[in-house]
């Protein structure tokens, strides 16, 4: 079936701009065009200096790239925002339930809501974490819910990330970047502010510190310096005025962890830690780790020191658990979502393989524990070579993929080589979660910059845009 209709967030079907965008398309009109150019050119030059880059794994032609910055903003007005809002907050809170149920009782599980084998055979399960009891029962407490528009201006949530969400420093840095090029038009808008996000995720961070701790010291552990978020761990310490710090910067004494520093060790209250599970504890996980802390899981175990996100976290954030989300929200909560899933294709049951099979060039299909837009086919964006090669690795292993139908992603006016045209976007909005649920308004707006292109990924060539939300 062809997409033929897609949601512009400018403009209405019979052309004219929409209420919430018309102050700004009105400065656009009128402002001069080699304007516009030299204050594009001044972004890049800007993103450079600054050293706004991520890196590409794979890629022998070098390890960073410029993330592409568009000027034309994201809008979204208050209203729609209070929605999206509260959707997200109802998410995140049954996503958090979950995770704790099935550490503890596994009421869910019990109850035959979730297929057992489903949770506890997920590679993300880790026993480890059975029985373990953590501060105010948050195991995500940065949580990047990924929202899209379909073709009539719904909403539907397309993945929830759980375990290391990224994105958030771009966030920043696309307000900061349009503050300094337009200074006007955020004084012709009421612009709700996202510039304190730092404050807030540090409240959160020491919120969650072990009992007891009154004045917790917080860290953040990055892999180091070629991660391809490096950007923003460093971002983020500075920001919120805390050490940066990696595996070997940190050691376990008596289930407590300490810092290295120039004054001796110091105790670390809580680790906001940009580390995947299997590489935090040679101990514990992955043995070849060089990257973690040895005798990290212990303490943790202990309750001395505070992981954020939690061990364990990554089996919410699981392609093959998404579809289970609208029924934690109904078990957990007694509530109807707020926010749509997209309807998805479990390849693991022969019948949704079968479907899916046979419908591969109208579908997306997604591994289950993919990320960063590799790993998944496009079907209407792909050739037949690509969907027979893909229709193999369905057969040989179905239980690694889902499927969905693809959605007419909304679009949004985007400088691109040509002028000005439509390019598809998806938005990722970051609930934080400790003591008290909290949002900034907005997040960070993604843009396909290959038109035609639904993939907005930065490692397939996407670039972001600022997030405006308007305040009523």
């Amino acid at each position: 079936m062809a997409i033929t209709k897609f949601f512009n967030e400018m403009t209405a079907d019979d052309g004219s701009v929409r209420e919430h965008y018309a102050a700004y398309a009105k400065w656009l009109s009128d402002t001069p065009a080699d304007r516009i150019a030299r204050k594009r050119a001044e972004a890049d030059s800007l993103f450079h200096r600054y050293g706004i880059t991520f890196a590409v794994y794979g890629e022998e032609s070098g390890t960073e790239r410029l993330i592409p910055f568009d000027i034309i903003p994201r809008i979204i007005p208050a209203q729609e925002w209070k929605g999206l809002e509260a959707g997200m907050r109802q998410r995140v809170k049954a996503l958090n339930a979950f995770i704790h149920d099935i550490y503890h009782d596994q009421e869910i599980l019990k109850a035959g809501r979730i297929p057992k084998e489903q949770v506890l055979n997920n590679a993300q399960y880790r026993p480890e974490m059975q029985g373990v009891d953590v501060p105010c029962n948050v195991y995500a407490h940065i949580a990047g819910v990924d929202v899209v528009r379909a073709g009539a201006g719904e909403f539907y949530v397309l993945e929830d990330n759980l375990r290391v969400p990224s994105g958030v420093s771009y966030m920043l840095e696309d307000r900061r970047m349009m503050m300094r090029l337009f200074p006007e038009l955020f004084a012709s808008h009421r612009i709700a502010p996202v510039e304190h996000y730092p404050d807030m995720l540090l409240h959160t961070l020491r919120s969650v510190a072990p009992k007891g701790v009154d004045d917790p010291t917080v860290v953040v552990m990055t892999p180091g310096a070629y991660n391809s978020a490096y950007f923003e761990h460093a971002f983020l310490a500075q920001q919120m005025g805390v050490e940066l710090v990696e595996g070997q910067d940190l050691f376990v004494r008596d289930d407590q962890v300490f810092m290295r520093t120039t004054q001796g060790p110091r105790r670390v209250d809580v680790i906001y830690r940009r580390v995947d599970d299997d590489f935090l504890d040679p101990t514990a996980f992955r043995k070849d780790s060089m990257i973690g802390v040895p005798g990290l899981l212990n303490a943790y175990r202990a309750g001395r020191v505070t992981l954020s996100n939690a061990i364990g976290t990554g089996v919410a954030d699981d392609k093959s658990i998404y579809p289970y989300v609208p029924e934690m929200i109904r078990f957990y909560l007694g509530e109807e979502p707020i926010l749509n899933n997209v309807p998805t294709y479990m390849c693991r049951k022969p019948e949704d393989l079968a479907y899916t099979l046979a419908h591969l060039p109208e579908l997306v299909v997604k591994e289950v524990h993919g990320a960063g837009g590799y790993g998944m086919l496009v079907g209407p964006a792909s050739t037949k070579e690509q969907i027979e090669t893909f229709r193999k690795y369905l057969v040989a292993n179905p239980e690694k993929y889902i499927a969905q139908p693809t959605l007419a992603l909304s679009n949004c006016p985007t400088f691109v080589e040509s002028g000005v045209a439509p390019r598809h976007l998806d938005l990722r909005p970051f609930v934080l979660s400790g003591s008290e649920m909290r949002l900034v308004p907005g997040g960070l707006t993604r843009v396909a910059l290959r038109e035609g292109s639904l993939v907005v990924n930065s490692s397939q060539g996407g670039g972001t845009k600022d997030t405006w939300v308007l305040e009523a």
